[in-house]
């Protein structure tokens, strides 16, 4: 780099762990801003606990602002300042998206200050960020302001940090190449249009998708009001139909008015014909009851004298039963004291039976006490038997003790069953419990990836097809300790490995993946664990020598895996030198980094990637928040699972120990209670042989106190005879006066039966007399009966009739509707009734027409004749809403032409403009390249789109510029000419490219570079920020630039101390020597 050619104003940028910067002369710094800055150029850039930046300040140029330095010092935390200071998301920047994370580690807060010049007075955009509530407080001028106020401050200056086209950061280079010909016409139009361009654009395409909206509506109603008309031409003469079936209705109608008039009038005629009858028939019964009335008076006479007689039959007929009723009580008396002298007989007949049967007992009892007393002297001979009973009874005892032990040997083993079985369960439900959690997590595995699950059932069905160990996804054998752990393993391992299945031996993985992975078309992982277990290796340091820091345990402690798994995550992951920290870590996290040394480390919430720089050998970190567990959380000890599979094995060889000790206990109960039942057998024979002879002479005193019981209880049967005999005279001397009594009665009674005959007599012969008399009436009145009967049939009639003719008159006015009491035709009825038949028969017949031409008129309703008519009026709705629906079509139509007028013909020119400058700048490279407005169809203004074309070897054709088709360095270069087309048109006050240099060949860079500087430098240009760790040599430069050099380190000068002057005095001295 030749010095002496530089312009003068050369900016350098020192930081160090305090704080670093140029002192900036305020009068030099005013010249500047009226020679050369446009609205809107940034004058200065102060960061106060910034990212790597204790405190800083920037002091850009102009024109082109080459910000140079190695990785690692801080050029990127300058476009972030730029960004966020000027209100842009984080989202921007690409790297993290909370504003809290951009504050330097260890700080509560930090602050961005960006001045920008403005001819009418410089604005100062203050920002201070706080890293507790991740919160900004914005100041406009030093004045408090809110962020909306900022970014209409910076809007009006035409700024957009988030437009690529002007802002283009480190992270988000690859993604101009990626942006669609839409979304760079967008970007263009805002960076290099005119203001209203834009706004154009998108109000052409808000008309156009309400035209196509309108064209839609336009062409669904006129379907629909087609559709409608067709449907009611259709529906005519259904209405047509309808209209003569309603006329026939109507004719029904009036037919069934008349017809109750005529029935009235018909029932009305016919009831005056039944009176006059009911008249004459009512004069002839009159004159007939009077033919009859002197028969009558004589049976009336009869009657009364016949009633007196009657009377007095009734009276004695209740005397005599009355009599009969004392004769009946009498009989029973007589018949009740028979029965007790029977009664008294009785009981002298039961104690003469009761004397003969004690007679009979008691001689029995003698013989039977005889014979008693003759076989106990019979059995003086027998032996003793007591001995034999003696020694069964001291065997049975024995045989007891031995079963009351038996017992308690079977209740001990049943009790330790019992226990052995509730502990199986216990084991049991433990073990399930623990497959239940393993199934979780197969679950898991055949939600979020199916191949491996099947593959997974296909090696459990097939292990022995492989000769070594093979192992399941290690997300199913890798065990946690303690779930909440999960997160760092989770996190440290990648999840493609959590699902691979692990294998000892290189053959085994080989035939496992051509089953699954070419026959069965799985995409699975797998891995092979190393040769050399380094399962137990120990970590680079004692974990004792950082639990200081916080670190409480390594990662390969907090879970547990099978061997070649561990070996292998040990070997690839270094999970046993990976140490897990705390909060209080995370506290001390600048002093763990710098004192520890270990490429990775995790705190409570972190996960921190410790790096050296290549260049100057600084230490770079960057930390991850832990993602919540997805996998592991679901924790299984595998220990605890063998142990319990080892306790079932022994608590169910200790039930089955327990059951065949049952077994034999069982069948030694049975032999012991068979001897039993034998020795009991035996005793009760000897017990009865020996208790023989007490039981006899026990019989032969029990009988001999019965017999004296007998011999005492002896009847007196001629004392009860003399007793019976007295009582039976008593009770005949009732029965003689009762007796007495009976025969008054009879007597009586018969003289009121004599008496009751005469009048019987008396009476029969009135009767005869009144039946003769009734005879002769009753010829006489046959006639009468008969005009009875014909006069109550005729009154029936007339009422009935009568009734008829009130059911007709109600039913015509109701039909008729006329008010209740109203019994003349209604006049407007006259008319018509006057055009209808009078007769039933001809209304009947009539009504049948009538109905069956009615009948033939079917399928229609007032339905049919609503809906026609209700279409009717849609569709005249429709035909005015169709012509306001053309009208604002076609307003839209004009309003889209002049729209397009005013946005595409400047568009065009612009892109012309950019073509040309683009074409030139790829000519000067020996290239070759284009720019185009784009679009397929031109009414689609959504779809417009700025294609870049470009050729770099003369051999190919020109190419669409797309992230896929070019190399890394051709998008570059494609995308920093592009921007430098854009330059000599931007509107914009500066524009920002982060490290563009970087993916392209010295010759295109050295092009490139030049052409930046050309372009840049130029007459009425906007400021220009390009940002690069590294430079070629001996590139060609302009005096408008501004080189700002990053410097970073622990041994820079404090901002106090740098001399600029002498620091450029000594590299010249330096440079001459």
């Amino acid at each position: 780099m030749d010095l002496p050619q530089k312009r003068k104003r050369i900016s350098h940028e020192l930081t160090n762990s305090q704080a670093s910067n140029r002192e900036a002369a305020p009068s030099t710094s005013t010249n500047v801003q009226a020679g050369g800055f446009v609205e809107g150029s940034i004058i200065r850039i102060t960061m106060r606990n910034f990212l790597t930046y204790d405190h800083s300040e920037v002091f850009p140029g102009p024109k082109l602002n080459m910000i140079v330095g190695a990785n690692g010092t801080g050029k990127s935390s300058i476009v972030c300042a730029i960004c966020l200071g000027l209100a842009g998301k984080t989202s921007v920047l690409g790297r993290g998206d909370k504003v809290g994370l951009y504050v330097k580690r260890g700080c509560s807060k930090g602050s961005v200050e960006i001045e920008l010049y403005r001819a009418s007075g410089n604005l100062i955009i203050t920002r201070e960020i706080q890293v507790e509530n991740n919160q900004s407080s914005w100041m406009l001028n030093k004045k408090h302001a809110s962020q909306k106020a900022v970014e209409e401050a910076v809007k009006e200056l035409h700024i957009q940090v988030g437009n690529l086209c002007q802002f283009l950061p480190q992270e988000k280079v690859g993604e101009f190449a990626k942006m669609s010909k839409i979304e760079l016409l967008e970007a263009t139009e805002k960076s290099v249009g005119p203001p209203e361009m834009y706004a154009f654009h998108c109000e052409l395409k808000t008309f156009r998708t309400k035209e196509r909206d309108l064209e839609n509506v336009c062409k669904e109603k006129a379907n629909f009001l087609e559709k409608a008309k067709q449907r009611n031409e259709r529906n005519k003469l259904d209405v047509e139909r309808y209209y003569m079936k309603k006329r026939h209705l109507d004719r029904i109608q009036m037919l069934e008015k008349k017809k109750p008039w005529v029935e009235y009038e018909t029932a009305r005629k016919e009831m005056e014909g039944v009176k006059k009858e009911r008249e004459e028939m009512k004069r002839k019964l009159r004159s007939l009851k009077e033919a009859q009335e002197p028969l009558v008076r004589k049976i009336r006479s009869v009657e009364s004298q016949l009633q007196p007689i009657e009377q007095q039959m009734k009276e004695m007929t209740a005397r005599i039963r009355e009599a009969t009723q004392k004769c009946k009580q009498k009989h029973d008396q007589l018949e009740y004291r028979n029965k007790e002298v029977e009664d008294i007989r009785q009981d002298l007949s039961l104690k003469q039976t009761e004397e003969a049967d004690r007679q009979k007992r008691i001689g029995h009892t003698q013989l039977m006490i005889k014979d008693l007393q003759k076989e106990l002297q019979n059995m003086g001979t027998m032996e003793d038997v007591t001995p034999q009973i003696e020694a069964v009874n001291a065997e049975l005892k024995n045989i007891q003790q031995e079963k009351d032990k038996l017992e308690s040997e079977m209740m001990d083993l049943r009790r330790y069953k019992d226990e052995a079985f509730g502990e199986f369960n216990r084991l049991q439900n433990r073990l399930r419990s623990l497959e239940d959690m393993m199934r979780v997590k197969e679950d898991k595995l055949r939600g979020r990836f199916r191949d491996t699950y099947t593959a997974l059932m296909w090696l459990r069905n097939n292990r022995d097809h492989f000769e070594g160990n093979v192992y399941e996804p290690m997300m199913l054998v890798i065990n946690v300790r303690e779930a909440r752990h999960a997160k760092y393993i989770e996190s440290h391992i990648p999840l493609n490995d959590l699902r691979a299945f692990v294998f000892q031996r290189q053959e085994d993985m080989e035939r496992f993946m051509t089953e699954v992975r070419d026959k069965q078309r799985l995409r699975v992982n797998t891995v092979i664990a190393p040769a050399e277990s380094c399962s137990k290796r120990p970590p680079s340091r004692p974990l004792e020598t950082l639990q200081r820091y916080g670190f409480f345990s390594y990662l390969r402690e907090l879970f547990d895996a099978p061997e070649e798994v561990m070996s292998y995550l040990c070997h690839q992951y270094k999970v046993n030198d990976v140490p897990i920290g705390t909060e209080k870590t995370k506290n001390m996290i600048e002093m763990v980094i710098r004192e520890v040394q270990l490429r990775m480390i995790y705190t409570a919430e972190e996960k921190y990637t410790v790096k050296k720089s290549n260049y100057s050998n600084n230490v770079v970190s960057s930390n991850s928040a832990l993602r919540p567990s997805q996998f592991l959380t679901d924790t299984i000890d595998a220990d605890e699972k063998r142990q319990l599979e080892e306790q079932l094995k022994a608590a169910d060889r200790q039930v089955k120990s327990i059951d065949q000790r049952m077994a034999a206990i069982l069948e030694q109960q049975g032999k012991l209670d068979r001897r039993d039942n034998e020795l009991r057998a035996k005793k009760k024979k000897l017990s009865e042989l020996k208790g023989k002879k007490r039981q006899l002479e026990q019989k032969i005193s029990t009988k001999q106190d019965s017999l004296r019981q007998m011999e005492r209880n002896e009847i007196n049967l001629g004392a009860i005879e003399e007793e019976t005999n007295a009582k039976i005279a008593a009770v005949n001397k009732k029965k003689v006066a009762i007796m007495e009594e009976y025969l008054s009665h009879m007597q009586v009674k018969a003289k009121l039966s004599m008496e009751k005959v005469y009048l019987a007599l008396q009476s029969a012969g009135l009767s005869a007399e009144k039946t003769k008399l009734e005879t002769d009436c009753r010829d006489g009145s046959a006639e009468l009966k008969r005009a009875e009967v014909a006069y109550t049939k005729l009154d029936q009639t007339k009422n009935n009739l009568l009734a008829t003719c009130k059911t007709l008159m109600s039913k015509a006015i109701q039909i008729c509707n006329m008010t209740p009491g109203e019994t003349a035709v209604p006049e407007e009825l006259h008319a018509a009734f006057s055009q209808l038949p009078d007769t039933l028969d001809e209304i009947d017949a009539m009504l049948n027409e009538e109905k069956t031409r009615a009948e033939c008129f079917t399928g229609l309703s007032d339905a049919v004749v609503d809906e026609y008519n209700r279409r009717e009026q849609e569709i005249q709705n429709m035909e005015k809403e169709l012509d306001d629906k053309t009208n604002a079509l076609t307003t839209y139509r004009r309003n889209i032409a002049e729209a397009k007028e005013r946005w595409l013909n400047p568009l065009k020119q612009l892109v012309d403009q950019i073509n040309e400058r683009f074409s030139d700048f790829f000519r000067s490279m020996q290239c070759a390249g284009e720019v185009d407005l784009h679009s397929e169809n031109e009414e689609e203004y959504d779809k417009y789109g700025i294609r870049i074309r470009v050729k770099f070897r003369s051999s190919t054709q020109l190419h669409e510029l797309t992230p896929h088709h070019q190399s890394g360095g051709e998008r570059s270069v494609s995308t920093m000419l592009y921007l430098m087309a854009l330059q000599d048109l931007n509107r914009c006050p500066f524009r920002v490219v982060d490290e563009i240099n970087q993916g392209m060949d010295p010759v295109n860079e050295r092009r490139v570079f030049d052409i930046v500087v050309r372009t840049a430098c130029g007459v009425n240009t906007s400021q220009y920020f390009f940002i690069t760790p590294k430079l070629l040599q001996n590139l060609t430069y302009a005096e408008q630039m501004t080189i700002l050099c990053v410097h970073n380190g622990p041994y820079m000068l404090p901002p106090n101390k740098w001399n600029e002057k002498a620091f450029i005095r000594r590299a010249r001295r330096k440079q001459t020597h």
